[in-house]
């Protein structure tokens, strides 16, 4: 389900442009989803945004069969399978969906190639969702699939990662949403 951008989300996309707006990004890259390309957009400005690059492999997490519905539904409709996504993530197979190990699979190629050719100068903002930042993060530190849930990734949340290549990087900030706390507050995780 590729849904657009809420109100809020606009609001802290252009928080974040407003931080990034002196930054000099050498490349970036997306995922196609609606709200992320916008939020990119925003993040980037006009100027820059031209230059904005697309990668499947970015895409949220496959629901399947709980796309577009509320936690609570899926608690009435799928209640063990539900508190196992909540404890024990990485053995989740979403109904119709994908697990977590399937969104590393396809992740990490499209971060390795978002990476490729990059200078020790050079910065690159990727933009992508909740579970895949949340996937490259576990595999980066070399945390397993099952401490996704250890760390918050809010909306519009800046990840700072620094290293000579996608297999030696450093984690330098993790979930930095100072460029709208004080107007959002502290993001709490809703989502599934």
């Amino acid at each position: 389900m590729d849904i657009p951008l809420s109100e809020v989300g606009e609001a802290q996309a252009n928080k974040l442009g407003q931080r990034l707006r002196f930054v000099q990004i050498t490349r970036s890259v997306a995922s196609p989803l609606v709200r992320a390309t916008r939020t990119a957009q925003l993040a980037l400005g006009d100027s820059r945004a031209s230059k904005l690059l697309f990668d499947a492999g970015l895409q949220e997490i496959a629901h399947g069969d709980w796309e577009g519905l509320l936690a609570s539904e899926i608690r009435e409709r799928d209640p063990e399978r539900l508190a196992a996504w909540r404890e024990t993530p990485e053995s989740v197979q979403m109904p119709g969906g994908e697990s977590l190990q399937q969104v590393l699979d396809r992740a990490w190629p499209a971060f390795a190639r978002a990476c490729a050719g990059l200078g020790e100068n050079d910065t690159l903002l990727i933009v992508a969702h909740d579970a895949v930042n949340r996937v490259l993060l576990c595999k980066i530190l070399g945390l397993p699939l099952s401490r996704l849930w250890s760390f918050r990734q809010a909306p519009t949340t800046l990840n700072l990662l620094e290293g000579p290549d996608v297999d030696h990087l450093e984690v330098v900030r993790l979930n930095d949403c100072n460029h709208h706390t004080a107007l959002f507050g502290e993001a709490v995780h809703r989502a599934l």
